[in-house]
């Protein structure tokens, strides 16, 4: 009996136990349910409250960049997100779809002024956009495919600093900018300043665009050199208007000289010699300037500048050539002065050549064959006064002797001597049979004296070869004529359409192209540039009429009878 009532008392604390630990289980779980129930309404809570937020700050900066764009451009709204597509153009200046016209047009953008744009290339990555750099530009034409902007290759490269990409889009806005007032540009070559009027240069240049933006690459073409200058800094403002402004420039020179792809002008000073090594097919250019103080002492004086390069010739040799400015790299096609001489050369500038006057020179030393070693001076030489009682004296003398002529050599020999003389001239000298050649040679030396096949004239057995390769080969102008080296360098100094001259009007080296079209303007004799160039109007200083820039000279003389 007392078994059973135990096993009842143990059996009813058990359930006891169990119903107590079934209820705490139960109360855990029921204040668990709770916390969880509060921590989803409070993660809820947060989303929502998270995206009011989102939204509120969306709408701000819809509005703030609906106020901006208003701002920017002055009343009108443009701003479209259009596919890039690249052109071929010169300048900054983009072509937009049709549709961009009528929305301007109706907006009254046109009655604004000049149209520039702001272009901010933006790339999708995922889900989301990336912003890369901006860049500003005008606009040429409205004959864009819809949903896209081409952009020419100035534009393209500084929207894209690091290359091309296939497919892009570029969001537009249209923008008002200031006329800019200054410029700081730092060029990444070395030798634009040594350009002539190399701001005139940039001015033509820059004639092409229509606004600058800090940051930018801009690309100066002068000839067959192609110079890039990096915009620094602008005032008033980080971009501005290029059109119808006066800019003041100030231009920086790179800051490292090491690796350059262009040729560099070394200094030379009247009376030091700089050495130098050049290879085959290379040159090597130097300059030097004869000041308006120089060129009086060299008037006065009546002396000569003496252009020396001396080469060693163990394994090659050079060849000198020399131009004045505005012709800044002289060439094998195209220089002023040349040396061919194997060896040492020399050129002498005189007060006899029209060519020669006060101004800049460029001195080139070409690598004709091998390395060589050279060493280059230019000096001034004064011109050694004649004697004249001296030379008088020596003629009178002359003529009192009895002379005979040589039968072999043809020269004068006192009758005293002529006997000797002919004995010893025949055994030890013989005269050249070329036709108009007839000069007396030694006999040992009769071996080595041969002339051009093609010109005639005489020539060390050493130097025939080059003078053959360098005169008598034949050189293959840009133009497509075939020429020898003096036809070509007539040719390319006064009728090749290639050949670069300066503009009477913008001051810059350009091609001088075909006859100009209008028949007034071949009278003047103007080239095609000139034409063209010369028919862009400024404002007379007299009386401030607009007048195209190759009348006003007649315009001075018939208005203002000035001369």
């Amino acid at each position: 009996m007392d078994f059973e009532l135990r096993r009842a008392r143990e059996k009813l604390d058990r359930e006891q136990r169990e119903r107590k630990e079934r209820a705490k289980l139960k109360l855990d779980r029921e204040k668990r349910a709770k916390q969880e129930a509060v921590r989803q309404r409070e993660a809820i809570e947060a989303v929502q409250r998270a995206r009011r937020i989102e939204a509120a700050e969306a709408q701000d900066k819809i509005s703030q960049q609906l106020e901006e764009n208003l701002h920017a451009g002055r009343g009108v709204i443009f701003s479209h997100t259009l596919e890039a597509v690249p052109y071929q153009g010169s300048g900054d200046k983009i072509k937009l779809p049709p549709s961009s016209f009528v929305e301007l047009s109706e907006q009254g953008a046109f009655e604004k002024g000049p149209l520039h744009f702001s272009l901010s290339l933006i790339h999708e990555e995922g889900a989301g956009k990336e912003q890369y750099r901006m860049t500003h530009a005008g606009v040429m034409e409205f004959t864009a495919e819809e949903g896209s902007v081409a952009i020419p290759p100035h534009t393209w490269s500084n929207l894209f600093p690091g290359g091309t990409l296939k497919s892009s889009m570029v969001e537009v806005r249209y923008v008002w900018l200031p006329k800019g007032t200054y410029a700081k540009l730092q060029s990444d070559e070395i030798g634009f300043p040594d350009i002539p009027n190399h701001k005139a240069v940039l001015e033509t240049s820059l004639r092409q665009h229509a606004t600058l933006s800090e940051g930018d690459v801009l690309t100066v073409n002068h000839g067959a050199l192609s110079y890039h200058l990096r915009v620094l800094e602008l005032k008033p403002s980080s971009s501005v208007s290029v059109l119808e402004t006066d800019i003041e420039v100030d231009i920086m020179g790179p800051e490292s000289a090491e690796k350059t792809n262009h040729h560099v002008l070394t200094p030379l000073i009247f009376g030091k010699p700089d050495s130098g090594v050049v290879d085959e097919g290379n040159y090597m250019y130097y300059k030097f300037s004869i000041d308006d103080d120089t060129w009086k002492i060299i008037t006065s004086k009546d002396s000569k500048i003496e252009i020396k390069l001396e080469s060693q010739m163990q394994d090659g040799d050079t060849d000198l050539y020399v131009s004045k400015h505005p012709l800044l790299f002289p060439t094998r096609h195209q220089h002023v002065w040349s040396s061919h001489d194997v060896g040492s050369k020399a050129l002498i500038l005189s007060m006899g050549d029209h060519n020669f006057g006060p101004g800049s020179y460029t001195v080139g030393v070409y690598g004709f064959k091998g390395t060589s070693k050279f060493m280059v001076s230019v000096t001034i030489r004064d011109n050694p006064r004649e004697v004249v009682g001296q030379h008088a004296a020596s003629s009178s003398s002359s003529m009192e002797v009895d002379t005979v002529k040589c039968r072999n050599c043809k020269r004068y020999i006192a009758s005293r001597t002529i006997a000797l003389h002919e004995a010893y001239c025949s055994r030890h000298n013989i005269i050249c049979q070329h036709a108009g050649c007839g000069i007396v040679l030694r006999i040992e030396e009769a071996k080595s004296h041969v002339h051009c096949e093609k010109c005639g004239k005489a020539f060390h057995e050493v130097e025939i070869e080059k003078h053959v390769k360098v005169f008598h080969e034949p050189l293959h102008c840009p133009c497509g004529i075939v020429l020898e080296k003096q036809q070509m360098v007539q040719h390319q100094s006064l009728d090749c359409p290639l050949r670069l001259v300066t503009c009477r009007f913008c001051g810059d080296m350009v091609q001088a192209g075909t006859c100009a079209a209008d028949a007034r303007d071949r009278l003047r004799g103007y080239s095609e540039h000139e034409s063209v160039c010369g028919s862009r109007t400024a404002p007379c200083d007299s009386c401030g009429r607009s007048v195209m820039l190759k009348d006003m000279d007649i315009h001075q003389i018939a208005v203002h009878q000035k001369n």
